[in-house]
Formats: C-alpha cells, structure tokens, sequence
C-alpha cells in the first residue's frame, strides 16, 4: 500500500571504519539502521538526497526506507554525526519502527503571538523549555508544538506545561508544573547619587580639620628635640 511518506534509498554497506571516508568522497553517506529485536545493518545512502530530505521533514517524521531495492519500512532519523568545520552530515542513524509499538520523543515547542509585557512593558522574553518529551504511535508523533504567549501581560505571568494543548492519541511525559515561557523584567541601573552643596561642604571641613590636627603633631615634636 502506497504512502504519503518521503522515501529514501540505500545500499549495504561492508566498508567501516576509517575506509569509509572514500564513501563519503564518492557522495555516499554512511549509515546504520537498527530497531528494537532486529540486527543492526549498515548501509550507505547518497548524501545530496539525504540533505535535501532532512530540510524538508521533521524531526519525528517517518521515512520509507528501501535497502537495495527491497521492501521499503518506516524508519526515523534517530541521529546524525555532522562535520564541526564543513556541517555536513558524517553517519547517519536510522531507527526501524514497528508501527503498533509507541515511542518516546522530544518535541520543539513553538511560540505565537505577542506578550504585552514584551511590547508594552520593554521585558525579554524568556524560553526556560523549549521542548517537551512525549509517547505516542509513529504515525502520530507530532513534529512540534505551538502555543500563544497572550497571556503574558506582566512579569508575573508565565506559561507552564500544562498550558499546552496536547493530540488525544499523544501522552505528555514533561512535568506539567514546568515553564516554558516567561517575561523578564528590563534591568534598571542605578542613578549615581549626587552630593548636596551643605554634604560637602562639611566633608571639606572634616578634611582640613584632620590636616590641622596632623600639622600641629609635627610642630610638638620639633619643639620636644630642640
């Protein structure tokens, strides 16, 4: 039966270690695809289509997966090793889904609308949670979460956990009571403090009176020697 599912193609893989640097300069990416009560396989897939399929599905989106022209199964990019200088993807991970078994994801939140705190009140606002971890069927796996920040009208207000609005087929696993948005207050520098006319005048007198004192302990001692 035929998917709306992006499809990938690979080819087993023999080559391991530091060798498949060549696969890499021939534009193949190595990979492994494992799932729970299967072997592990290697596999290569070509870079280029695996770049431009990343930047087009979510993060906990199903791929049907095809190795060397078999029968194609869903699989989830479970992770990708990427180049620290270049960026570009060194190995990928692929996990081999079973369809009735749930699985377990973080899931970017995403904020809309204005918080008058920020606009009106000059405040930053604050992300302290950015995603959330949830259970679900692969095929319901939500690629992320949105939720308004209207409510933030002050820097008391805050949106929790328990704020958002969570797909009846997906469980929340994230504590309800944590937040994920906020409003800070703008910081508020100190004025430097200014001394009256009448302050320094008696600081003035402080001072002189000490330099007296200090002048006359000098003369006693000469007249003591002399």
């Amino acid at each position: 039966m035929a998917t709306a599912r992006p499809t990938l193609a690979a080819e087993p893989r023999e080559v391991t270690g530091k060798a498949v640097k060549k696969l890499r300069t021939a534009g193949r990416l190595p990979a492994v695809v494992y799932g729970h009560g299967v072997d592990s396989t290697n596999v290569t897939i070509d870079a280029h289509e695996f770049e431009i399929l990343r930047k087009h599905v979510g993060p906990n989106a199903l791929i049907d997966l095809s190795v060397h022209g078999d029968k194609s199964n869903p699989v989830l990019i479970n992770g990708v090793q990427i180049h620290p200088v270049t960026r570009r993807p060194l190995h990928a991970d692929l996990f081999l889904v079973r369809m009735t078994e749930e699985l377990t994801v973080d899931v970017r939140l995403v904020a809309s609308g204005e918080a008058a705190a920020v606009t009106q009140l000059n405040g930053t606002l604050l992300h302290p949670t950015e995603s959330v971890r949830v259970k679900a069927l692969p095929d319901h796996l939500p690629q992320s979460i949105e939720y308004s920040i209207e409510s933030l009208v002050d820097f008391d207000a805050a949106v929790h956990v328990r704020d958002l609005v969570i797909p009846d087929d997906v469980t929340l696993l994230t504590d309800p009571d944590e937040i994920i948005a906020k409003v800070q207050a703008p910081r508020v520098e100190e004025e430097p403090t200014v001394v009256g006319a009448a302050e320094a005048e008696a600081a003035e007198a402080v001072a002189a009176a000490e330099g007296g004192e200090s002048t006359d302990t000098s003369d006693s001692g000469d007249s003591s020697e002399g």
